[in-house]
């Protein structure tokens, strides 16, 4: 479509969905996850969900073949809605850039906002920029700083290759998506279901309320343990958070377990 003032084309909707890029008419009203999850259409779980399984062990190959040569990497979080001038995006820039330096690539969604910052650091810091895209009805598509993109159908691969290639995770101010993260990398630290790495909140201010919560309520409760608390680490700093991650690959070394 054409802007008749300028002579330019408008943007138009597109959603990308694997290999395959979707624009106006073609978009279909609901995302793979969606089909895939939805309990209301039963009888077609015999038809459609086996040729599923084929996709989904598609999107593991491809994540795996296209990673596998990463060097170090640290995952950074947080919201797609910061504007660029927050002080979380600001903060996710010189976390990118000081990871870069530290010779780590970094890996975040693709999208904008901390995301965008994040890669933007480390891209301009001469790092290696990873986004790891995702099919949703809001489509934004993976930012400009991205070296090496994967656009995923299915959220539970997509946070697979998030995990299995990040020697840490940092989480910046976000919503619920970051916070899903967030209690997913806890989670999986706990249960030793990972090598025990750093988890990192950065925004000490945004996360106080949430750690207190946890502390007088979860905590006091019983529903966990002061140990479950020592899984994060919480600062403002860049330099220090950095200087964790390094100090625990060096711990790891030294074990033998890396």
């Amino acid at each position: 479509m054409t802007d008749s003032t300028n002579g330019r084309r408008r943007a138009e909707p597109e959603r990308h969905r694997g290999a395959v890029t979707l624009r106006r008419e073609s978009i279909p009203p609901s995302t793979a996850d969606e089909k895939l999850l939805d309990s209301h259409h039963r009888r077609e779980w015999k038809t459609k969900d086996a040729w599923r399984a084929l996709r989904i062990l598609s999107e593991f190959v491809e994540g795996f073949d296209t990673l596998a040569d990463l060097p170090p990497a640290v995952s950074v979080f947080g919201s797609a809605r910061s504007t660029p001038d927050s002080p979380e995006c600001e903060l996710a820039a010189d976390l990118g850039a000081a990871l870069a330096e530290a010779g780590y690539a970094v890996i975040t969604g693709g999208g904008p906002g901390v995301m965008e910052a994040a890669n933007r650091g480390a891209t301009e810091a001469g790092g290696m920029s990873v986004g790891l895209g995702i099919e949703l009805p809001f489509e934004q598509g993976l930012n400009d700083w991205v070296d090496v993109g994967i656009d995923f159908r299915y959220f539970f691969v997509r946070k697979t290759m998030f995990v299995k290639y990040a020697q840490a995770f940092v989480v910046l101010p976000g919503g619920f998506g970051t916070l899903d993260e967030l209690f997913e990398a806890i989670t999986l630290v706990q249960t030793k279901k990972v090598t025990r790495f750093p988890v990192i909140l950065m925004g000490v201010d945004y996360w106080a309320g949430l750690l207190d919560w946890i502390k007088t309520t979860l905590l006091k409760d019983g529903k966990v343990s002061e140990a479950d608390l020592e899984l994060l680490q919480v600062t403002d700093d860049v330099d220090e958070a950095v200087q964790i991650i390094v100090d625990a690959d060096a711990a790891l070394a030294e074990s033998g377990k890396r």
